[in-house]
Formats: structure tokens, C-alpha cells, sequence
């Protein structure tokens, strides 16, 4: 038998004689209110969780890649990889923020980024020091591609704050793909 209902912190919280009030509280929605509309919202939101996916995933495999390098151009590689790396891993809580700024929910689990994921994983147990950076590579012109086609839902959706990030982004993503392609450069016979 209900009791009473109050608003309280923007949670509609309904009191149970002889019960708690948090059922309803732990099933309130995570609604955060914007301007945009609710089909904008959505289509912003389904976007960037599958860029957040993709990071994810392409943060593990340069990391992976970071760890099994080797070779004599080890030091280099590995300083690299651990940098880009960190750039990508710096991504992923403005993606999941922008996200639930627009009111709407984000990746929760390993299993849900497997699901979205777009770049392929790489579990061999030996990759060729010039193999992981070409793989690298074609993972962040990859990656490059989908922060293009997510920058087209903004604009169509006029979410200009996502938009701007995204623009941003592409241009770290580009920079990664330049350093991936002139660090796996053939050198001519003196090493240059």
C-alpha cells in the first residue's frame, strides 16, 4: 500500500508502508535533460558507443602490441605505442560522458564492447614488429573513418558539443596513423 509520493534530487521516490522507497529510485531512468530531441539523442548516443567500442578495443590491442614488441627498434616501438596508448585510453571517458550528457546509457562491460567492436582483436602469440604498426595503422584510418561518419549523426542531429569532440579526436587518430606509417618506413641502405 502506497503512502506517499515526493520528488526529491529529480527521482520520483514513492513510499511503502513497511517497505523501502528504493525500488523506484534504483528504476529511475538516467534521463539528463537537453534540448535535442529524443530520436537525435538516441541516434548521437548509438554512434558514439560504437566509437567508444572501437577505442576500446584498439586501446587493448596497442597495448597488446606495446607488451609482445621486440626487435632492434624495441625502445622506439614500444615508447610509441605506450604514447598512443594513453591517447586512446584518454578518449573513452569524454565519449561515455558525452553519452549520458545527452541522457542516455554507455558501454557497461567487456561483453558489451565485444559486441560493438569494429576492429578486429589480434590474440596471436607472435606479430612482427612492422606487422602490429601496419596493423596499427589501417586500425586508426579505420577508426578515422567512424569518428567521420559519427561527426555526419551530430551534425544531422545538431549536437555541435559532440561534433567538436569528435573533431579533435580525428585529428589525434590521424596523427597516430602518420606516426605509425613513417615509423614503419623502409630505410635505404644507410638506416635513413
Amino acid at each position: 500500500m502506497k503512502v506517499a509520493t515526493r520528488r526529491d534530487s529529480g527521482t520520483r521516490t514513492t513510499a511503502v508502508k513497511g517497505g523501502h522507497a528504493l525500488t523506484e529510485r534504483r528504476n529511475a531512468r538516467l534521463e539528463t535533460p537537453t534540448d535535442l530531441e529524443a530520436s537525435a539523442t538516441r541516434d548521437v548516443a548509438a554512434a558514439m558507443n560504437l566509437v567508444l567500442a572501437d577505442v576500446f578495443a584498439l586501446y587493448l590491442k596497442t597495448k597488446n602490441f606495446h607488451w609482445h614488441m621486440s626487435g632492434p627498434h624495441f625502445r622506439d616501438y614500444h615508447l610509441l605505442l605506450d604514447e598512443q596508448a594513453d591517447q586512446l585510453f584518454a578518449m573513452t571517458d569524454p565519449i561515455a560522458e558525452r553519452v549520458r550528457k545527452l541522457g542516455r546509457l554507455t558501454i557497461r562491460s567487456i561483453g558489451e564492447i565485444a559486441r560493438l567492436q569494429r576492429i578486429d582483436d589480434n590474440d596471436a602469440d607472435y606479430v612482427e614488429p612492422s606487422d602490429m604498426l601496419a596493423e596499427l595503422r589501417d586500425d586508426n584510418m579505420s577508426l578515422t573513418e567512424r569518428l567521420r561518419e559519427a561527426h555526419d549523426v551530430c551534425d544531422e542531429a545538431r549536437d555541435v558539443a559532440t561534433a567538436s569532440l569528435i573533431e579533435v579526436w580525428i585529428d589525434e587518430t590521424e596523427r597516430r596513423t602518420w606516426f605509425l606509417f613513417e615509423s614503419n618506413l623502409r630505410g635505404d641502405s644507410s638506416g635513413h
